[in-house]
């Protein structure tokens, strides 16, 4: 493999190019008018222009991107997350062009990227799962029957996509029918298939996902989990690793259940296995995304490798790495994602230009991003700015020491995530480890007490992270623990 064409852009794009220059692997990447001066056209060796700046005229032509491959006599495709890589035709047509993605096969990926024939398939591998039906229904009455076998609250959920896209939650028989024509309605917009389903709404759902990768050889490891339940609009804000509620005995079961996924669709490649957890600490498949995740770098930095250089080795056809028993956990890191969002205002999109940008460095502070000082926010993608990831020797630490990084981010221009990555991270609930994907729906729900004490309180605050941490970790087995200590995290207006 001397040539990889980077099928994306942004953050990602830099990512992947940076391991193909460790690797003395060429690198190709693409590009459109609003990134025609963006640093991963830069950074790579060579560079070609797709289009114009929307998506659908640039980053998803697929003839144009396997014609340039030809073209330029690139051996593979590195496709990031998002845009093609996870669509089973853009696979099949590589294939035919004798371009190799770094990536499964299309087949893999058709049998999880839709979620009913992804339950079909583990169920044969007793993977867990929600209750519910594993087939879709388009008959409101049938699938009102269904609910009240299950009761409720349930989820009607779209069979295709993510994202949250086509999902509602239904607390009763009267709301049932709307619900179901929303969600079929979005799916239908968002992935041109309004088939849903119908599943039991989790109690105290936590969002935990384990890291799989698996060679051509048959073996198939996990790298540990990710705890996801930070999130809003059913999108991951915050994410860390190994999560603060799993015990060994279930980091092991959530493993090798996720590994079954993977031999239950034949699996190559890098893999996440998405989980519900309940408030019982049960697990239930969610379901598989067969690409690199957003939130892969806590997982690199807890493990020390490189996921990236993994995917390259095991699309050369070599074995994985290291074997299971070889893989460890090393400390904690947490990733904030800094998106161009106005908290407050329910996250809303603010583009515009960074007029002063400015990223935190130091031992164990690492920065993925897209940008320098002077740079626009494109209006024609997705507004994440950069993803700011910390490491540490324990929970409390990486906590303190991103706190630090996030007073050391200098943004102006627009309205930046940090602070609610700050209130996140000073919340108790999130210090505790009692919380949930409901966390924004409970706790950030009163923009006038937000931020009102952050600066008189924040060094006192972050001064006593570990005493608390401290004094949870010895009464966990209290059912008062996070109550008796509750008074020192409330902020005043």
């Amino acid at each position: 493999m001397n040539k990889v064409l980077v099928a994306n852009r942004g953050e990602i794009a830099r990512r992947v190019i940076r391991t193909l220059k460790l690797m003395n692997i060429k690198s190709v990447a693409i590009y459109s008018d609003a990134d025609k001066n963006s640093l991963h056209v830069q950074e790579a060796d060579e560079s070609v222009y797709m289009g114009k700046s929307p998506a659908s005229e640039s980053y998803l032509l697929q003839d144009k991107i396997i014609n340039y491959c030809n073209e330029l006599s690139v051996d593979a495709i590195h496709p990031g997350y998002g845009f093609l890589s996870e669509n089973a035709e853009f696979a099949r047509k590589l294939q035919k062009n004798n371009i190799k993605l770094i990536g499964p096969s299309p087949e893999s990926m058709e049998i999880m990227g839709d979620k009913l024939s992804a339950k079909q398939a583990v169920k044969k591998f007793n993977v867990p799962l929600v209750p519910g039906i594993d087939k879709a229904v388009s008959d409101v009455s049938e699938a009102k029957k269904i609910a009240n076998e299950i009761g409720y609250p349930v989820l009607i959920k779209a069979s295709a996509g993510g994202g949250g896209k086509g999902m509602r939650l239904v607390e009763n028989d009267d709301d049932f029918e709307d619900m179901m024509e929303m969600a079929q309605s979005e799916a239908r917009n968002s992935f041109g298939n309004d088939a849903v389903f119908v599943e039991k709404f989790v109690n105290k759902p936590r969002h935990i996902e384990i890291q799989v990768f698996a060679d051509s050889k048959g073996n198939v490891v996990y790298l540990f989990e990710r705890e996801c339940s930070i999130q809003r609009r059913h999108q991951k804000v915050i994410e860390e690793a190994p999560s603060s509620v799993l015990t060994s005995k279930l980091r092991q079961e959530m493993g090798e259940a996720a590994i079954a996924v993977c031999k239950s669709c034949n699996y190559e490649g890098a893999g996440t296995v998405e989980f519900l957890l309940d408030g019982d600490l049960n697990f239930f498949f969610l379901e598989m995304n067969t690409r690199l995740q957003v939130e892969h770098p806590v997982t690199e930095e807890i493990t020390g490798f490189d996921l990236v250089e993994w995917q390259v080795r095991v699309a050369r056809g070599e074995e994985l790495p290291k074997k299971q028993e070889e893989i460890s956990i090393n400390g904690h890191s947490i990733e904030i994602r800094v998106y161009a969002e106005v908290s407050l205002n329910n996250f809303t999109p603010d583009i515009g230009v960074l007029n002063r940008y400015r990223v935190p460095r130091g031992f164990g502070v690492r920065v993925d991003d897209a940008y320098e000082e002077g740079m626009e926010i494109p209006i024609f993608y997705d507004p994440m700015i950069a993803k700011l990831t910390v490491h540490a020797k324990d929970r409390s630490s990486a906590i303190t020491k991103a706190l630090s990084a996030i007073d050391a981010y200098e943004i102006s221009g627009v309205k930046t995530t940090l602070d609610f990555g700050k209130y996140v991270l000073m919340h108790e609930a999130f210090v505790s480890g009692d919380f949930d994907t409901n966390f924004v729906k409970y706790y950030f729900n009163d923009p006038s007490l937000m931020f009102s004490s952050f600066k008189d309180e924040n060094d006192a605050m972050r001064a006593s992270i570990d005493g608390i941490w401290s004094q949870l970790v010895k009464n966990k087995n209290e059912n008062n623990a996070s109550r008796s200590i509750s008074s020192a995290w409330k902020l005043k207006n």
